[in-house]
């Protein structure tokens, strides 16, 4: 049999890809480096030649989750007609990542992962700040919104979202959770000065669904 060589980048990748798969699939916890060893066909040491740890393996799972999910919602604003409150309703009303991938995204809250969990948030926020941006800006020169900081206002209203949301990192109950989320479209029209009522559509047709 011909051994296939692969570049490092694919061979990162395709390890990061089999993790992926089975800790979605399996769960976190269940899946050991010598499983994903045996699923990829690759000796023990490659393996963590590239990642030290499976802690460090899962990091790089959710970058790469985190990164495949921003380019998913370039492509969909790229595709998109209309307005920039319309550009921002179609990519808020996807489907989120914890509903994706909610044994990978669930692995996140054990404590031992805290402090990697706030890390991969952050870079959430970062990534999706700057897409918002360009559609809070959109919606300025439409007259839709008013704001001379487009990125800051983002910033706000993706931090919010990820982090006051976040069960792992927040303790709400239920009705605390609600009373946050139900908040949430009223505070976003009054930072970008947008009409009563347009940014309803954020707890409409979503896991809370707040009438």
């Amino acid at each position: 049999m011909v051994r296939i060589t692969k570049g490092p980048e694919e061979r990162r990748q395709e390890i990061v890809t089999t993790a992926r798969r089975l800790f979605e699939s399996e769960g976190y916890e269940k899946v050991t480096m010598q499983r994903i060893v045996e699923e990829v066909g690759i000796a023990k040491g490659t393996v963590f030649y590239y990642f030290e740890s499976k802690e460090e393996l899962l990091k790089a799972v959710v970058e790469d989750i985190i990164e495949q999910d921003y380019t998913r919602k370039q492509a969909l604003v790229a595709a998109t007609g209309g307005n920039g409150l319309d550009k921002i309703r179609t990519i808020m009303q996807l489907d989120s990542m914890a509903l994706k991938y909610p044994k990978i995204l669930e692995s996140l809250h054990e404590i031992s992962n805290a402090s990697m969990h706030t890390q991969l948030l952050a870079v959430m926020v970062n990534n999706e700040a700057h897409l918002y941006e360009t559609l809070i800006s959109q919606g300025c020169d439409e007259g839709i919104f008013q704001t001379d900081h487009p990125l800051e206002c983002a910033e706000f209203m993706i931090a919010a979202m990820q982090f006051l949301t976040d069960t792992g990192i927040y303790p709400w109950d239920e009705s605390d959770l609600m009373r946050r989320v139900k908040a949430f479209p009223s505070l976003v029209e009054a930072i970008l000065k947008a009409k009563p009522g347009s940014f309803q559509f954020m707890v409409q047709g979503r896991d809370w669904d707040i009438k």
